[in-house]
């Protein structure tokens, strides 16, 4: 067997979140002009290999077979390997891990991953019917047990053992939003969320306000990836993959265990971690999957960035703002940006490149990053994928 080669993203694009008046394919379309543009060195013939994270696209979009419909419209012509990859919020994140094996392995030399959700339709209960197929649907699902509820659970179990607030929640999504005025590609990006204003919406699924939650989003989103051979003829400042970890522990809610203990983080970080040669403490920036304010501070304390109960604190003090311990979520996390479900993870490795490269809105961008952390769960935090970057120079 021929010896792993180094992977990283060479550059990338986001289009712009929100609630658009665009199809699946025109979304796509917008990301491959945004990737041609945002890396001038890259020519479509260049391409061999094309990953596509799509969730549900039959049932938001009623299209499927979603890979080479991409490729058609971003101007591709994959010749190694052309696939779609489909874990629920954890499908752009999961296009990008299958584009780094194949590169690391020597299936594919430049790669483009993309994530594409056209989440909105014109039948909300529709679109939440489609929302619920993610679960266990003939047990869970029937039963109303889609994300905000589960996610409800998780911090009335999380106040009931820890004390954790609603003002602590709230932190999360202020500081959020706040990030995301400052990422014109944000859903909320024109709107501000002081903290007195989060704290005074309607309740969700007590006690998760419409602030708690990410919203359903249209939304695209590519990177590039190439071998450590190609590296320098698409940027001078590549992010570096230097460690990965996956986890799945139980799909039936009837087998979750702890709420407010997510063991399949815990296990999955320590294998990204352990790959990379790192430990948390040497992060600068981490993209965490804030679906709902409680999740980012159960990641925090399943990261091993602060003890167990003590997350509503580590955000209350300012720790994982800028200035703290590690920026969380700059580019405005998915409570600030949106959540288009096969973008969301691609966006966040956007967002990497991006810090390393220092190409953001000074408001965001964190002081000097060397090494970054992108989390991803889905389905009823039931899974987690993590991957590590460190930046080239």
């Amino acid at each position: 067997m021929s010896e792993r080669r180094e992977v990283a993203v060479v550059g990338g694009a986001t289009v712009k979140f929100g609630v658009r008046a665009t199809t699946w394919p025109e979304l796509a379309q917008e990301a491959g002009l945004g990737l041609f543009r945002a890396v001038p060195a890259l020519a479509a013939e260049d391409v061999d290999s094309l990953f596509v994270g799509a969730a549900e696209p039959e049932r938001f979009a009623f299209q499927s077979h979603v890979a080479p419909l991409a490729a058609e419209q971003m101007g591709l012509t994959p010749h190694r390997i052309l696939q779609r990859t489909e874990l629920a919020c954890a499908s752009g994140q999961s296009a990008i891990r299958s584009a780094y094996a194949a590169i690391a392995s020597g299936l594919s030399d430049v790669a483009v991953a993309v994530g594409v959700e056209k989440m909105n339709l014109p039948s909300m209960a529709e679109a939440n019917t489609a929302m619920a197929c993610v679960m266990d649907r003939p047990w869970d699902g029937v039963h109303g047990a889609t994300a905000p509820p589960f996610f409800a659970m998780v911090a009335q179990r999380h106040m009931l053992e820890y004390g954790t607030t609603e003002e602590q929640l709230a932190a999360v999504s202020e500081k959020n939003h706040r990030f995301a005025n400052a990422n014109p590609s944000a859903q909320f990006h024109e709107k501000t969320f002081p903290r007195d204003k989060l704290l005074r919406l309607p309740l969700v699924a007590p006690p998760l306000r419409l602030g708690d939650c990410s919203s359903m989003t249209d939304g695209a989103a590519a990177v590039v990836l190439t071998h450590s051979g190609l590296v320098r003829r698409f940027t001078d400042s590549p992010a570096w993959i230097r460690g990965t970890g996956q986890y799945s522990d139980f799909h039936n809610l009837a087998n979750a265990g702890s709420l407010t203990d997510w063991v399949g983080l815990r296990r999955a970080s320590a294998e990204a971690f352990r790959s990379a040669r790192i430990t948390a403490a040497d992060l600068d920036l981490a993209e965490l999957h804030d679906c709902f304010t409680i999740s980012e501070i159960v990641e925090y304390e399943a990261l091993g960035l602060c003890p167990s109960g003590e997350g509503g604190r580590f955000v209350a003090d300012g720790r994982s703002d800028r200035g703290g311990d590690l920026v969380v979520n700059p580019r405005g996390g998915l409570l600030g940006c949106g959540h288009p479900l096969g973008a969301t993870g691609i966006a966040q490795a956007v967002e990497v490149f991006e810090q390393f490269a220092q190409k953001v809105d000074p408001r965001r961008q964190v002081p000097d990053p060397h090494w970054a952390l992108v989390h991803n769960l889905s389905g009823s935090a039931n899974v987690h994928s993590l991957m590590v970057y460190e930046r080239g120079g």
